[in-house]
């Protein structure tokens, strides 16, 4: 934080309480950590969920891509207008309603009772997740102004901390017994999203703080980002990372389950694996992307997860593992492109956060269709020796397609390293 007493000038205009800057510096970075920790949670619940859903609505491969697309819709929708939100109501009001909101689609989904229901309420859900992650990302740019890699990698280490526990957590929670009966995937989503009513409580303690001229940098920075190569690449970059990323915790579980038989507990220690893996890359690894640069930095950790993914679909099961490892290069991605943001764009950088995760939004719709219409196509292109959809094959080139995604992101990263390097402005 460059001077918390200066960045809480503009709330000491709307409150008249004092509070010391050190520990209201800590209050932030409790808000902005318990708050990657919610949001890691609710977003990968769904792993040992989704299978369970499917048989419940029968549902096929190409419906469980348009409601994982309907949720990347609800977070693109969110992308849109947070930013606009933040600088209208604060971002403390912004935060609190994104909170709200999750604790509210965890009602919606326990009273689901059909498809359509199901999609709108995890759509609501996702709003809350997308406004949640652009308020966190806009107050980390604006508190980690030294060592920005590893401070970003340090924030997304708590997303990466709870992502680590969560399939395990819902698998076990579906089948706790709750007054005579099994809580099962509705009960699971209200317990868990109602944790996010728990960061509210330091928010409303909390003096945030805000960028000054944030509207006069908006209509600036738009102009200049559409116009902007650089940041174009940094949206190819982000995209083709995220996706992969997202992928793996909304359909891995389904491809163990689908494709070797395992059981929901067992796909879901995969899952978490993943995860630990995600999470100590984060952790550890942070402090590499401030040394050998962030695009660097990009460059490998991509292309290390594509080769994991790629080579755990060719080794088959006995290489399961690999799906776990791919994580230490994949945890990287997304904060170090939030680093190279607040490094590149020091002035108005909510708005280029905002611009980039937005579009990132939009390829997260497509992905999640691809992907769905992908394994549904090749099961059927293909079938089995009794003529049935061959659905392992379908799996297998549909998740081939989420390590192609990595390999994307790392070529994207090449390109976007050789017009840093002629520029003289690699970070």
């Amino acid at each position: 934080m460059e001077n918390p007493q200066h960045s809480l000038s503009a709330d000491k205009a709307r409150s008249p309480l004092k509070v010391n800057p050190k520990y209201n510096y800590y209050i932030l970075l409790s808000i902005v950590f318990g708050g990657f920790l919610i949001f890691g949670l609710s977003e990968n619940i769904k792993g040992p969920a989704i299978p369970i859903i499917q048989n419940e609505f029968s549902l096929s491969q190409s419906q469980i891509g348009i409601l994982l697309a309907l949720n990347s819709f609800g977070y693109l929708l969110a992308c849109s207008f947070t930013s606009a939100l933040s600088n209208r109501i604060g971002i403390k009001r912004t935060g609190i309603l994104a909170f709200l909101s999750m604790a509210l689609a965890g009602f919606v989904i326990y009273a689901s009772s059909n498809y359509a229901s199901l999609s709108a309420s995890f759509f609501l859900l996702y709003i809350g997740n997308g406004v949640l992650e652009i308020g966190l990302g806009i107050m980390a740019a604006r508190i980690f102004t030294r060592n920005t890699g590893f401070m970003m990698n340090l924030s997304h280490f708590f997303y990466g901390l709870s992502s680590t526990v969560a399939p395990t957590i819902a698998a076990s929670l579906m089948g706790w017994n709750i007054f005579g009966g099994e809580m099962g995937w509705r009960g699971m989503y209200l317990f868990v999203l109602l944790l996010s009513l728990l960061p509210i409580v330091p928010s409303l303690l909390g003096k945030f703080p805000e960028e000054t001229h944030e509207e006069d940098a908006k209509t600036t920075s738009y102009n200049t980002l559409l116009r902007d190569p650089v940041a174009w690449l940094i949206v190819a970059v982000l995209s083709f990372g995220v996706v992969s990323e997202l992928a793996v915790g909304s359909w891995l579980v389904q491809f163990l389950v689908k494709a070797y038989s395992w059981n929901i507990k067992d796909a879901s220690r995969m899952l978490s694996m993943f995860f630990l893996f995600f999470m100590l890359a984060r952790l550890v690894l942070g402090t590499v992307t401030d040394k050998i640069g962030f695009t660097l930095s990009i460059i490998i950790a991509s292309a290390f997860s594509g080769i994991c993914s790629l080579s755990a679909i060719l080794l088959g099961e006995k290489g399961a593992i690999l799906f776990a490892i791919s994580g230490v290069g994949i945890a990287l991605i997304y904060p170090t492109v939030m680093a190279l943001l607040a490094k590149r764009f020091p002035k108005g950088t909510g708005t280029a956060i905002t611009f980039t995760v937005t579009l990132m939004g939009i390829a997260s719709v497509i992905g999640n269709l691809i992907i769905g219409f992908i394994i549904d196509l090749v099961s059927r292109m293909f079938k089995s020796e009794t003529g049935a959809a061959n659905e392992i094959l379908g799996l297998q080139v549909g998740y081939g397609f989420i390590g192609f995604l990595a390999f994307l992101c790392s070529v994207s990263s090449i390109f976007l390293y050789i017009i840093l390097k002629k520029k003289k402005e690699l970070i």
